[in-house]
């Protein structure tokens, strides 16, 4: 017998297809942030016609999702907290879609719901840069990298460190190419996969991007994860170093020499804040 739509079982009809899938019960949750929750489900593929040949023996696959939800904040104004939500989401798939077209890795955008505040995303398959390279796995919430028999974590991937920071540097040239600024850049918001042509950094969470021009931002662009990789990675000024050279090589020599004068001088304005408090 055919189930009627309004029928009880499942979410309610009413609900949005992005609801749909944060209700469903196969629907996990990942991280939480200020603004935003993270969860992984699943897109099931249309379902298969015997004219597309279906064989039972091998049932199409379903694929994993990440949702990001930009949940309501009580304390704002009901119209205001929309209208926030709503630019915040288009901002950040404009971001994505302006990365993948200039070839920058980043994860697919499979769904853009911006009435609800959600964003659908291709799962990156890997782990973070920060697990990754030393020091960074102790203070992770995932799950550990590597077994207790001490294999390297860079081993499954066929690489070193010096090679993640040196695809860690094309990326961000590439980004930066686009006038594109992160606005967050952390090694925890870089995963490393396997792809098609090898092994490959991938950026993600563009939650803070925004586009610009201008020198100063994409100089503190890189002041921000030099200071992450300072506060992360004990020891991390050489690896840093290898970020940079290959970010002037993908920027190109001119370029490079702009934007590593300006970077110098918002370094020692950090400092200064430093001294001063």
């Amino acid at each position: 017998m055919a189930t009627s739509i309004g029928s009880s079982s499942g979410p309610p009809s009413h609900l949005s297809p992005s609801l749909v899938l944060l209700q469903s019960p196969t629907c996990k949750p990942i991280s939480q942030g200020a603004e935003a929750r993270v969860f992984k489900t699943y897109l099931s593929p249309p379902l298969p016609t015997a004219a597309a040949g279906f064989n039972a023996a091998s049932p199409p696959q379903v694929s994993p999702i990440l949702l990001k939800h930009r949940f309501k904040k009580a304390y704002r104004h009901e119209i205001l907290d929309t209208a926030l939500t709503k630019a915040r989401v288009a901002g950040e798939a404009r971001a994505l879609l302006k990365c993948l077209r200039s070839g920058v890795n980043v994860p697919s955008i499979l769904m853009v719901d911006a009435q609800e505040g959600m964003l659908g995303l291709e799962w990156i398959d890997g782990h973070s840069v920060r697990q990754l390279l030393p020091g960074g796995e102790e203070e992770e919430d995932d799950d550990p990298v590597t077994a207790d028999s001490g294999e390297d974590p860079l081993t499954p991937y066929c690489i070193d460190a010096d090679t993640i920071t040196q695809l860690i540097g094309a990326q961000l040239a590439k980004l930066h190419k686009a006038d594109i600024v992160h606005g967050d850049l952390t090694t925890s918001n870089m995963m490393v996969r396997r792809g098609r042509a090898g092994t490959e950094v991938v950026l993600i969470d563009f939650g803070l991007s925004f586009t610009s021009t201008l020198v100063e931002d994409k100089a503190v662009d890189l002041y921000v994860l030099e200071r992450a990789f300072a506060s992360t990675h004990p020891d991390s000024e050489p690896m840093f170093a290898k970020v940079l050279e290959s970010y002037g090589k993908g920027l190109g020599q001119k370029e490079w020499g702009v934007v590593n004068k300006r970077l110098d001088e918002v370094r020692l304005r950090g400092r200064k804040r430093s001294m001063v408090g």
